[in-house]
């Protein structure tokens, strides 16, 4: 079954008591039970919702993985994970990262003794020397959030594996139509659905996506017994959402495309942080381990004015300013203050995120307008 295919119909079959074609909102809370223990695989929908069930199948087929389950936020699944390991254990993580992911990692997992280690993988050869005998876990974003770094996946598992380490993906910007993590030797995916995966900004979830059964286990339980699941009104969405996702984002990645060389032509514009420029510095990677590079892209304005950066986002028309990406509008958002104002300014400053870097997400509208609308605001 290819991607397209699989978007619309894996794991989902019509409603056997009606013949819905799609997967109907299971919204309740308990199943009725003939006896004790006898039951038809659910009883109490915090362990398990058909509507859940059925997004889980289809997410796990889409990155050609065994075990998906859903949660109620991206943060909420990086939670899950993080439990699974044990005070003194380290984790290896890239310093460009979301700041949540980040504010996750430092202001509540490191308090109970799991250390965090963030360094620049963009050179994966020089990530080695960076493992420590007590590394468990190795955790990526790529391309990078929000400065577009690519990581390379294969390289990455090379090293880890070898030291019986787990590498761990978070795929929220590439989605399983433009790269499938699991294909290249990862361990686990990590979705924020609430981006594209669901692609209408209308839905707040997270999944993950592996295929050791042990591990999988182990995040089951977690799943139940923390309970930050997500319920069947937003499985509904995201399932309705992902039957577009292939379309989608070949749209995104057109208008993005677009968007970026004529930025990169703006005399007020410095920089362009874009994977599908030949200058990128790992555009080879990128085009090795990604079908198209997708909707998002950053800039900076030269003399780096933070002030000017948020004036200009005020100017836009069609670039909603806002938190978020991966819906089907435009957006624009100013880094520095909103998604990763919770690392700090040092932080941000060595990994290169500029005081006046703004982070686009390109939608599917039509391009003459997207283009039109950055003209008279840069102008």
């Amino acid at each position: 079954m290819k991607f397209a295919t699989k978007a619309i119909h894996a794991g989902v079959f019509p409603d056997p008591s009606t013949g819905a074609i799609m997967t109907p909102i299971y919204q309740t809370t308990t199943y009725v039970q003939k006896a004790p223990g006898d039951h038809k695989g659910y009883e109490y929908s915090r362990t398990q919702n058909p509507t859940r069930t059925v997004l889980q199948e289809n997410l796990a087929a889409l990155e050609n993985g065994s075990y998906g389950l859903c949660f109620a936020s991206g943060l909420a699944a990086t939670d899950a994970v993080m439990k699974t390991l044990s005070p003194g254990d380290e984790v290896l993580s890239t310093n460009d990262l979301y700041g949540g992911t980040y504010r996750l990692f430092t202001k509540v997992f490191q308090k109970y003794g799991l250390d965090f280690n963030f360094v620049d993988m963009s050179n994966a050869n020089e990530v080695g020397q960076y493992i420590s005998d007590r590394t468990k876990l190795i955790w990526i974003e790529t391309p990078t959030n929000p400065m577009m770094h690519i990581i390379d996946i294969e390289a990455i598992v090379g090293l880890a594996k070898s030291k019986g380490i787990k590498v761990a993906v978070d795929n929220t910007f590439a989605t399983p139509f433009l790269q499938r993590p699991l294909d290249l030797g990862a361990d686990m995916v990590m979705h924020s659905v609430t981006k594209y995966l669901g692609g209408h900004s209308d839905v707040i979830m997270g999944a993950l996506v592996l295929n050791d059964s042990q591990w999988a286990e182990q995040l089951e339980f977690l799943q139940n017994a923390s309970g930050a699941v997500s319920g069947p009104q937003d499985c509904f969405l995201a399932l309705r959402g992902i039957k577009t996702l292939h379309l989608r984002m070949q749209r995104h990645s057109e208008n993005a495309a677009a968007v970026a060389h004529f930025l990169r032509k703006y005399p007020r514009v410095d920089q362009v942080f874009w994977p599908g420029f030949e200058d990128h510095p790992n555009h080879v990677i990128a085009k090795k381990q990604m079908s198209d590079f997708g909707g998002m892209i950053s800039f900076t304005l030269k003399g780096d004015d933070i002030e000017e950066a948020k004036h200009l986002m005020t100017k836009f028309k069609y670039f909603q300013l806002a938190e978020s990406l991966g819906g089907v509008e435009s957006l624009c958002g100013h880094p520095a203050s909103m998604t990763h104002a919770s690392i700090p300014r040092e932080e941000r400053i060595k990994s290169g995120l500029l005081d006046s870097l703004i982070r686009m997400s390109v939608g599917i509208e039509d391009i003459d307008d997207l283009v039109a609308d950055l003209e008279q605001a840069l102008s």
